[in-house]
């Protein structure tokens, strides 16, 4: 493949990345990192390369909508208050068995051709160093809280 005219590679995805994570047990009070929270690690590139998460969903368990808060940390075994940073949110769906996606996700620079609306692809870097992280909002664990999955792949 050929570089840009500033000698830059493009990225490039090494290896697929599919991860599906059951949020029942992993609750945070609201957007803020708490010292109480049990976020759920989703991807984890602290010590290895970096991912591109192309889709972020959730799967409904119950016929009502959970809240899922997204956050970029530098640690991998807690999501620490002085480390993690609030990034995002979006809902499940209010029907058991239902899909919803985070369509708010950041836009990137990949062209793409226009086609409607939409102008630029949406994705989020997860970078070498940092580790994505989700818990649904509420206080306690609940059994009927929505299935997270992330895919992408690892750069």
């Amino acid at each position: 493949m050929a570089s840009t005219s500033t000698n830059k590679q493009p990225l490039l995805v090494d290896h697929v990345l599919h991860k599906v994570v059951d949020l029942s047990q992993s609750f945070i009070s609201d957007i803020t990192v708490s010292g109480t929270n049990s976020a759920a690690l989703i991807v984890d590139s602290t010590s290895v390369d970096g991912a591109v998460i192309e889709d972020l969903y959730s799967i409904a368990r119950k016929s009502a909508p959970y809240t899922i808060n997204l956050y970029l940390s530098s640690a991998n075994d807690y999501l620490r208050p002085q480390e993690g940073v609030f990034i995002g949110t979006f809902d499940s769906a209010a029907t058991a068995g239902e899909v919803t996606h985070w369509e708010n996700m950041p836009r990137i620079l990949a062209p793409m051709p226009h086609v409607g609306d939409e102008g630029q692809f949406k994705a989020l870097y997860v970078p070498k160093g940092r580790a994505l992280w989700a818990a649904f909002e509420g206080s306690s664990i609940d059994a009927e809280a929505p299935i997270l999955g992330a895919q992408g792949g690892w750069y």
